[in-house]
């Protein structure tokens, strides 16, 4: 058995941009576990993906010609089924035998040759037998035909291929794009498997333009990538190809100067090398007089309709200069520059012209047609949608500021939407809020409502900055609340992956004001102000809203580093003022490390359970009589209730959660005294009730910061 490298191309017509990059990684992933699961591959064996615009690849190193042979031992039945009283085969064994290629010509030699062996209860055959290992060529086929299968193709289509001419006709076949051509090399050998129709071979095809020879051979699996870019003009891997667009792509702007770079965009990087198999970047301009267009219209129809890279300058200013990573390198780049001027002109034109347009009617005269605008079928208009979103602005900004703020924001909630009337937004969605901003000013409403008007969406995204005033934070605020209560109040929730209406990421920006701006608004308060506004339209389902906020701010809290069990004793209290629940993880993690916090928590778990079950007959008042304690170790408990509650009290409602607890943590040796030596469901019913009124005191005492018996192991 010998090993060799080994490289697998597909060749094909343009894939689809956006998914190229997931359809190489699946490729070469799956191709290479197949090879691996059979044998073929080792575990230490390296798989290196490729994938251009035309073509999917996978190198493997260290692939055999053929897999070891593998002993298995097999059951094969019961020995009470498969042998004779005499000891003899039954016809069943033999016939089973048989069915595995064994000899059974000598029955006695087959029997002897079994092995027997306790299954369970019963004594059991077993058949001992060398399955061989696979062919390269087998086991190749095998993989290969699963790595296609496997691949996450966004859309199949479907082809035919000619059979032979001598039975004429057509054959189907469904793929992510028509194949051209397949390679199968382990070392320099060809492994002449078959795929789509296509038998392998040692060439393929170059770049459309520029390749120096069609087709391209290549000697072996190794000489695959290098090969490919010198005869072919092509780089193969998508890693190399997108570090090489962004080293050109820094070059092209420091030959500009004056600090110019290009706008940073992951996912337009990535676009765009999934578009070229050896990229060129160019340096293209446009007219000054387009730079009077808000700077976002002008990038996102450069990035979405052209996938061009706008140059800022040094202060973050669009310029009038843009890259263009071309397909191809002609010795005089002045046919690709104009080329791509002349496009590009006519899509900042119309940014212009819809812009000039807009400012004709202000933002106001707009707010009518919301009314026409259908929001929800359940929920009515935009129109009504902004009444609603105004009432609830207007309540929490009573709650916030003064009249200035109400009025500020009332005005703000009342405009926010009108942008999703006006031609620019209606050409480009994704500027609103944006252009809402720029009209606002154009209207002379001020900075303050022009940014609450344009912040109002966010945070949009993981990440997404907050906005930058207290009104756009009302209004923001408002704006995701409508959303969040009007959904669950219909049942429109979101369910797995579906969430068409974003309600997590609507219900993690909620969160994100309240404890990034550290706002004093209780969320329970918040979620029930916001049900009127909705009259007879909606049910009340805060409950599961407030449920659904919760379980999002535990997976945040989680990914911040805090533990299940701290986020479980925090938010088991349900706590209000979100803005300070990070001071009590804090508190928490600063009082389990306590060595006396074990047995607290324990104590702590134990005291909910007595108080549950004395609750089923009725509530437990949060009360002692003195008079009634009569055992040392209840009384020592009392005492120091009396003495450090009040201390921890006082510095809990100072805010410092943290001494709070460790204050509280005097308490453990009085505590485990109490329950060495005290019987807390006396039979004298006086006593019973003062001695859970005792716990009951204790538990409310402990539990202000967060319920720690979830801290219990």
């Amino acid at each position: 058995m010998t090993t060799q490298n080994l490289l697998v191309e597909l060749f094909v017509e343009e894939l689809p941009p956006k998914a190229l990059q997931k359809l190489g990684d699946a490729f070469a992933t799956v191709l290479g576990d197949q090879l691996k699961a059979l044998g073929l591959a080792s575990a230490s064996s390296v798989v290196t993906p490729f994938a251009s615009p035309r073509r999917l690849a996978a190198h493997v190193t260290a692939v055999a010609d053929k897999a070891a042979d593998k002993a298995v031992q097999q059951k094969l039945m019961p020995v009470t089924v498969g042998l004779q009283a005499d000891g003899n085969a039954t016809p069943a064994l033999l016939k089973k035998l048989q069915a595995l290629g064994a000899d059974v010509s000598n029955p006695a030699a087959a029997v002897a040759a079994l092995k027997r062996a306790q299954d369970g209860k019963a004594e059991a055959l077993f058949y001992d037998s060398v399955v061989p290992g696979a062919t390269l060529q087998a086991g190749l086929q095998k993989a290969l035909d699963e790595a296609i299968a496997k691949l996450p193709i966004p859309k199949v289509m479907s082809y035919q291929l000619e059979t032979d001419c001598e039975l004429p006709g057509w054959t189907s076949v469904n793929f992510v794009r028509p194949a051209h051509g397949l390679v199968a090399l382990h070392g320099s050998t060809v492994v002449p498997v078959k795929a789509l129709g296509l038998t392998a071979g040692n060439s393929t095809t170059g770049h459309r333009f520029e390749a120096a020879v069609s087709p391209v051979v290549l000697a072996d699996a190794d000489s695959y990538a290098a090969t490919l870019q010198k005869d072919g003009a092509v780089i193969a891997s998508f890693a190399e190809r997108k570090a090489e667009i962004v080293r050109q792509l820094a070059a092209a702007a420091a030959k500009v100067g004056n600090g110019a770079r290009p706008i940073e965009d992951e996912a337009l990087l990535d676009e765009v090398t999934a578009l070229v198999e050896r990229p060129n970047v160019v340096i293209c301009q446009f007219e000054e007089q387009f730079l009077g267009v808000p700077q976002e219209c002008l990038i996102l129809t450069m990035k979405a309709n052209q996938k061009y890279f706008p140059l800022l300058d040094a202060a973050g200013k669009l310029t009038n200069k843009f890259l263009v990573v071309s397909n191809i390198s002609p010795e005089d780049t002045s046919f690709v520059t104009g080329g791509n001027e002349r496009v590009v002109r006519p899509r900042l034109a119309d940014a212009k012209f819809f812009f000039d347009q807009d400012r004709k009617k202000t933002l106001a005269s707009r707010v009518e047609g919301l009314g026409k605008v259908v929001y929800h079928n359940k929920l009515g208009t935009q129109g009504e949608r902004v009444e609603r979103v105004r009432a609830i602005a207007k309540a929490i900004a009573s709650q916030l500021g003064d009249a200035q703020l109400v009025q500020d924001a009332d005005l703000a909630a009342q405009l926010a939407k009108t942008d999703l009337v006006t031609d620019m937004v209606g050409e480009f969605p994704e500027l609103q809020g944006i252009m809402g901003g720029y009209y606002a000013l154009n209207d002379g409403l001020g900075e303050t409502v022009a940014n609450a008007i344009e912040d109002h969406y966010k945070p949009r995204f993981s990440g997404d900055a907050l906005p930058r005033n207290t009104a756009g934070v009302v209004v923001a605020l408002a704006d995701k609340l409508e959303t969040l209560v009007g959904m669950f109040g219909i049942g429109n929730l979101p369910t797995g992956d579906r969430d068409p209406f974003a309600l997590r990421r609507h219900a993690l920006g909620v969160i994100r004001m309240l404890v990034e701006k550290d706002l004093p608004l209780d969320l329970s308060a918040l979620l029930a102000g916001a049900v009127p506004a909705f009259g007879d339209k909606i049910t009340d389902a805060t409950p599961a809203l407030a449920d659904f906020i919760y379980d999002r701010l535990a997976g945040s809290l989680r990914e911040q580093g805090y533990s299940a069990q701290e986020v479980d004793a925090v938010l088991a209290l349900r706590p209000q003022r979100l803005a300070l629940v990070e001071k009590q993880l804090a508190a928490v993690r600063a009082f389990a490390a306590l060595p006396e916090s074990p047995a607290l928590a324990a104590a702590n778990k134990r005291v909910g359970n007595i108080l549950k079950k004395a609750e089923v007959e009725g509530p437990v008042d949060a009360h002692v009589n003195p008079n009634l304690l009569q055992e040392k170790a209840e009384q020592d408990l009392y005492a120091a209730l009396q003495r450090f509650v009040p201390e921890a009290n006082a510095q809990f409602d100072a805010g410092d959660y943290t001494a709070s607890l460790q204050t509280l943590a005097v308490l453990r040796a009085p505590v485990d005294a109490f329950f060495d030596d005290v019987m807390v469901n006396a039979e004298q019913l006086d006593l019973r009730l003062n001695r859970q009124g005792l716990l009951k005191t204790l538990h409310e005492a402990m539990n202000r910061v967060a319920d720690l018996s979830r801290l219990a192991a």
